[in-house]
Protein backbone atom coordinates (compact mmCIF):
# COMPACT_ATOMS: atom_id res chain seq x y z
CA UNK A 1 0.00 0.00 0.00
CA UNK A 2 1.46 3.59 -0.82
CA UNK A 3 1.43 5.81 2.29
CA UNK A 4 0.89 9.35 1.25
CA UNK A 5 1.82 10.17 4.59
CA UNK A 6 5.13 9.80 5.94
CA UNK A 7 5.02 11.12 9.56
CA UNK A 8 8.78 10.94 9.81
CA UNK A 9 9.07 13.56 7.53
CA UNK A 10 5.30 14.87 8.48
CA UNK A 11 6.24 18.74 9.88
CA UNK A 12 3.77 18.64 12.78
CA UNK A 13 5.08 15.96 13.89
CA UNK A 14 8.22 16.45 13.46
CA UNK A 15 7.86 19.65 15.59
CA UNK A 16 5.32 18.10 18.06
CA UNK A 17 7.76 14.54 18.80
CA UNK A 18 10.93 17.66 19.10
CA UNK A 19 8.76 19.72 21.10
CA UNK A 20 7.29 17.13 23.54
CA UNK A 21 11.75 15.97 24.05
CA UNK A 22 12.52 19.58 24.64
CA UNK A 23 9.85 20.43 27.30
CA UNK A 24 10.74 16.36 29.12
CA UNK A 25 14.10 17.44 28.85
CA UNK A 26 13.78 20.75 30.43
CA UNK A 27 11.03 19.26 32.99
CA UNK A 28 13.84 16.90 34.62
CA UNK A 29 15.05 20.16 36.82
CA UNK A 30 11.34 21.19 37.69
CA UNK A 31 10.29 17.40 38.45
CA UNK A 32 12.76 16.47 40.21
CA UNK A 33 13.82 18.24 43.08
CA UNK A 34 11.44 20.86 42.48
CA UNK A 35 8.27 18.18 42.24
CA UNK A 36 6.51 20.77 40.13
CA UNK A 37 4.27 19.20 37.34
CA UNK A 38 4.62 20.19 33.69
CA UNK A 39 1.35 22.69 34.11
CA UNK A 40 2.59 23.90 37.87
CA UNK A 41 5.68 25.02 36.53
CA UNK A 42 4.03 26.95 33.31
CA UNK A 43 1.45 28.86 35.54
CA UNK A 44 4.46 29.59 37.92
CA UNK A 45 6.96 30.90 34.94
CA UNK A 46 3.85 33.15 33.57
CA UNK A 47 2.94 34.96 36.63
CA UNK A 48 7.25 35.48 36.94
CA UNK A 49 6.58 37.58 34.12
CA UNK A 50 3.01 38.93 34.16
CA UNK A 51 2.28 39.82 37.68
CA UNK A 52 -0.94 39.11 38.23
CA UNK A 53 -3.77 37.28 36.07
CA UNK A 54 -7.02 35.62 36.29
CA UNK A 55 -7.52 32.23 36.18
CA UNK A 56 -8.89 32.43 32.27
CA UNK A 57 -5.86 34.32 31.15
CA UNK A 58 -3.58 32.22 32.86
CA UNK A 59 -4.96 29.22 31.15
CA UNK A 60 -4.85 30.93 27.86
CA UNK A 61 -1.28 32.26 28.15
CA UNK A 62 -0.22 28.69 29.49
CA UNK A 63 -2.00 26.98 26.65
CA UNK A 64 -3.80 24.82 29.10
CA UNK A 65 -7.85 23.53 28.95
CA UNK A 66 -9.34 24.89 32.00
CA UNK A 67 -9.24 21.66 34.47
CA UNK A 68 -5.49 21.74 34.31
CA UNK A 69 -5.42 25.38 34.71
CA UNK A 70 -7.64 24.61 37.57
CA UNK A 71 -5.30 22.03 39.09
CA UNK A 72 -2.09 23.61 38.60
CA UNK A 73 -3.48 26.58 40.45
CA UNK A 74 -5.00 24.84 43.29
CA UNK A 75 -1.63 22.84 44.01
CA UNK A 76 0.79 26.15 44.02
CA UNK A 77 -2.07 28.14 45.96
CA UNK A 78 -1.63 24.76 48.50
CA UNK A 79 2.22 25.27 48.40
CA UNK A 80 1.84 28.71 49.15
CA UNK A 81 3.67 29.49 45.67
CA UNK A 82 0.44 31.99 44.62
CA UNK A 83 -1.57 34.30 45.94
CA UNK A 84 -5.39 35.20 44.53
CA UNK A 85 -6.05 39.06 45.00
CA UNK A 86 -8.96 40.70 44.79
CA UNK A 87 -9.91 42.07 41.10
CA UNK A 88 -10.98 46.04 41.26
CA UNK A 89 -11.71 45.81 37.44
CA UNK A 90 -14.29 42.65 37.97
CA UNK A 91 -15.32 41.64 41.34
CA UNK A 92 -16.69 38.03 39.81
CA UNK A 93 -12.97 36.76 39.47
CA UNK A 94 -9.80 36.93 41.80
CA UNK A 95 -5.91 37.89 40.10
CA UNK A 96 -3.54 35.16 40.97
CA UNK A 97 0.29 36.30 41.47
CA UNK A 98 3.16 34.63 42.94
CA UNK A 99 3.77 35.12 46.34
CA UNK A 100 7.23 35.67 48.24
CA UNK A 101 7.70 31.83 48.07
CA UNK A 102 6.72 31.68 44.55
CA UNK A 103 8.96 33.77 43.67
CA UNK A 104 12.16 32.37 45.53
CA UNK A 105 11.28 29.13 43.72
CA UNK A 106 11.00 30.65 40.19
CA UNK A 107 14.32 32.34 41.41
CA UNK A 108 15.87 29.03 41.85
CA UNK A 109 14.52 27.22 38.62
CA UNK A 110 14.81 29.89 36.27
CA UNK A 111 18.55 29.70 35.86
CA UNK A 112 18.58 25.46 35.58
CA UNK A 113 16.00 25.84 33.27
CA UNK A 114 18.20 28.58 31.00
CA UNK A 115 21.25 26.86 31.35
CA UNK A 116 19.42 23.44 30.03
CA UNK A 117 17.71 26.07 26.97
CA UNK A 118 21.69 26.86 26.33
CA UNK A 119 22.57 22.93 26.26
CA UNK A 120 20.31 21.84 23.83
CA UNK A 121 20.23 24.77 21.88
CA UNK A 122 24.52 24.74 22.11
CA UNK A 123 24.60 22.52 18.84
CA UNK A 124 23.29 25.60 16.62
CA UNK A 125 25.85 28.22 15.57
CA UNK A 126 24.36 31.81 15.77
CA UNK A 127 23.00 32.00 12.13
CA UNK A 128 20.84 28.37 12.73
CA UNK A 129 19.62 30.27 16.05
CA UNK A 130 18.76 33.18 13.83
CA UNK A 131 17.29 31.48 11.20
CA UNK A 132 15.15 29.51 13.33
CA UNK A 133 13.71 32.41 15.03
CA UNK A 134 12.84 33.97 12.02
CA UNK A 135 11.45 30.45 10.64
CA UNK A 136 9.22 30.14 14.13
CA UNK A 137 8.21 34.13 13.17
CA UNK A 138 7.04 33.47 9.68
CA UNK A 139 4.73 29.55 10.38
CA UNK A 140 3.26 31.69 13.39
CA UNK A 141 1.82 34.07 11.46
CA UNK A 142 1.12 32.07 8.69
CA UNK A 143 -0.99 29.31 11.46
CA UNK A 144 -2.81 32.60 12.10
CA UNK A 145 -3.69 33.70 9.09
CA UNK A 146 -4.96 30.15 7.95
CA UNK A 147 -7.08 29.55 10.90
CA UNK A 148 -8.60 32.78 10.53
CA UNK A 149 -9.74 32.03 7.05
CA UNK A 150 -10.70 28.57 7.80
CA UNK A 151 -13.85 30.09 10.33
Amino acid sequence: MNNPLNLTTFFPYQLAKLQAMISDSIAEIYMGEFNLSKQEWRVLAILANDSSLNAKELGKKADLEKMPTSRAIKKLAENKLLEKVNNIQDKRSSLLKLSKKGQTLFNQLAPLVKTREQELLSVLSLQELSTLNNAFSKLEKVTEYISKQAK
